[in-house]
C-alpha cells in the first residue's frame, strides 16, 4: 500500500520525524511509505491557489497518488503546528485531494501525554468538508516521554511501544484496504 507521511515538524532533530522514519524502515515489507517534507511549502494564499507554486503542486500530487496518509504531529501550545495546518490548507483547496483518503494519526512528545490535544484538534480538522478523510479510530498512538524511547541513531528502542506499533500498523493496513 502506498502511504505518505505528513510530519508537523521541520526541526532537524524532530522526534516526530524520527517516528515517521522508524515506521518507514520497520514496515517496509508491509507498506511503501514516503515521508513528505513541509519545509518548501509556501504559506497558503487564496490569491494564488489556482496557480499554486510548483512545491505545492508536487506535494498535492504525492498525496493524491497515495492510498492513505499517516499524520505525525507534535503538539505546540496544545494544538497542531502551523506547518501542518498550512499543508492541510493547501490540501483542502481547489482539487481537494484528501477527500475520502484514509488517514491515521500519531504523535510523540517529551511530555507524559504524548500529543493528545494536538491529535484531538487534528481529528476535527480532518473531518472538515475540504478534507473529509476517514480516520482509523481505537488505535491511538500517543508516545509520551519520547526522548527516553529513541537511541542516538533514531531507532525506537522501547519494546512496548514497538509492539504496540506493530499491532496498530497491521490494523491500519487491514482497515484502509476497504478505501483503496
Amino acid at each position: 500500500m502506498k502511504v505518505v507521511a505528513i510530519v508537523g515538524s521541520i526541526r532537524k532533530e524532530s522526534y516526530n520525524m524520527q517516528l515517521a522514519q522508524f515506521i518507514q524502515k520497520r514496515y517496509t515489507e508491509k507498506l511503501d511509505l514516503e515521508v513528505l517534507s513541509l519545509k518548501d511549502l509556501p504559506m497558503y494564499n487564496q490569491d494564488i491557489e489556482n496557480e499554486a507554486p510548483q512545491a505545492v503542486l508536487d506535494f498535492k500530487e504525492k498525496v493524491k497518488a497515495a492510498d492513505a496518509v499517516l499524520w505525525v504531529t507534535p503538539e505546540y501550545n496544545g494544538t497542531v503546528p502551523g506547518v501542518m495546518v498550512n499543508a492541510i490548507d493547501w490540501l483542502s483547496r481547489v482539487d481537494k485531494v484528501m477527500i475520502g483518503k484514509p488517514s491515521i494519526i500519531m504523535g510523540a512528545s517529551m511530555g507524559n501525554l504524548g500529543t493528545v490535544k494536538a491529535q484531538l484538534h487534528l481529528r476535527d480538522i480532518l473531518f472538515s468538508p475540504g478534507i473529509n478523510s476517514p480516520l482509523l479510530s481505537g488505535n491511538d498512538v500517543y508516545i509520551g516521554a519520547v526522548h527516553t524511547k529513541f537511541d542516538e541513531e533514531g531507532n525506537l528502542t522501547d519494546e512496548g511501544t514497538v509492539k504496540f506499533l506493530d499491532v496498530v500498523i497491521d490494523n491500519f493496513l487491514s482497515w484502509a484496504k476497504k478505501y483503496v
